[in-house]
C-alpha cells in the first residue's frame, strides 16, 4: 500500500517494529534501517542496481531478513519543491514494489540528503574512495533519520 503522507503511513504501521529508508539512483540503491524503537537510521548497504525483478527481490529480502514494517523512499523533488523525471520513477518504483509487498510505502522529500550525507563524511575525515562507497546508504540513513523524527513528532515512533 502507498501512503500519500506520512502521516497516513503513521497509521498503518504497528507500535514497535523497523522500517527502511531507501535512496533510489539510477545505477544504486542505498539502504538504510531503523532499529525496533524507530529512534536511530542505520546506514545498512548499497545495492546495485540492474533490473526491477532483481532490485525487488534483494529489497524484499533485506525487509523479511529485518522483519520490517514499513519502506520508505526517498523523493528527490527539485530545489523549488515541483517534481521531474526523477520523482516520476520513484513513484513508478514504489508503484512496481507495491504489487511484490503487503509493506506500507510512502516518501520522503530527500533534497540535500546526499549533499547532508557527503558533509558529514568528510568531517569524519573519510578516504575519497570510501566515501564514494558509503554515500548512497549514508545518504539513505539522513532521509530515514528525517522521517523517523516526523514519526515520533507524530506519535507513531
Amino acid at each position: 500500500m502507498i501512503c500519500d503522507t506520512i502521516e497516513v503511513f503513521a497509521e498503518t504501521l504497528p507500535r514497535m517494529g523497523a522500517i527502511a529508508g531507501l535512496d533510489l539512483g539510477t545505477k544504486t540503491i542505498g539502504v538504510a534501517v531503523s532499529d525496533g524503537l524507530r529512534s536511530v537510521a542505520t546506514p545498512l548497504r548499497t545495492i546495485k542496481r540492474t533490473k526491477f525483478g532483481a532490485d525487488a527481490e534483494a529489497l524484499l529480502a533485506i525487509a523479511a531478513e529485518r522483519e520490517l514494517k514499513g519502506l520508505i523512499l526517498g523523493l528527490p523533488k527539485n530545489m523549488d519543491g515541483t517534481e521531474g523525471p526523477r520523482c516520476q520513477s520513484t513513484r513508478a518504483f514504489a508503484r512496481n514494489l507495491e504489487k511484490l509487498t503487503d509493506l506500507p510505502i510512502t516518501f520522503w522529500d530527500e533534497r540535500l540528503s546526499t549533499v547532508a550525507a557527503e558533509r558529514a563524511m568528510l568531517e569524519a575525515d573519510m578516504s575519497r574512495k570510501k566515501r564514494a562507497e558509503a554515500i548512497d546508504h549514508v545518504a539513505a540513513g539522513i532521509i530515514l533519520q528525517g522521517a523517523l523524527d516526523r514519526l515520533r513528532y507524530l506519535g507513531a515512533a
